[in-house]
């Protein structure tokens, strides 16, 4: 059999998943997991954290989101991190947001590119270990992650 490089590496990106016709998207589980390793053992409450996130998005490949903690941030009392995952996207884990005290209030804004319809979740974890989360599913019309 005479194989070359190109065949070769087509072959081992195809294994892994890196090339082909199928597509690999994370799943709720993947999520759930990610949001374990945040949260640990800690009670996920909903409530002070809202998730902005348009209910039909045109286009996948820009999806405008926004996180807010309610509260004033203290050195008592603060928002150490807001992380968005995206349970149908290649990657569940889309971008983590850092506070501190200094910050002045819990909030950012950015855009995501979501590859199909699917829940954006957004988890914040606050100073004293306690776990906030607000969810949005977002219907997406054409797909940004190559869908």
């Amino acid at each position: 059999m005479n194989t070359n490089r190109r065949k070769l590496l087509v072959r081992t990106l195809g294994t892994v998943g890196l090339l082909g016709t199928s597509k690999v998207f994370a799943t709720a589980e993947d999520v759930e997991a990610a949001i374990k390793a945040i949260a640990g053992d800690a009670e996920i409450t909903q409530g002070a954290l809202t998730l902005t996130a348009p209910e039909i998005a045109e286009n996948g490949n820009s999806v405008p989101i926004a996180v807010l903690v309610d509260g004033e941030l203290t050195p008592e009392s603060y928002v150490e991190s807001v992380a968005v995952f995206a349970d149908g996207n290649p990657n569940p884990e889309v971008i983590t947001f850092n506070f501190t005290p200094d910050s002045g209030e819990a909030f950012a804004a950015t855009r995501l590119r979501l590859a199909k319809t699917q829940n954006v979740v957004a988890v914040a974890k606050m100073n004293d270990g306690t776990v906030l989360t607000d969810t949005k599913n977002v219907k997406v019309t054409i797909g940004g992650c190559g869908g």
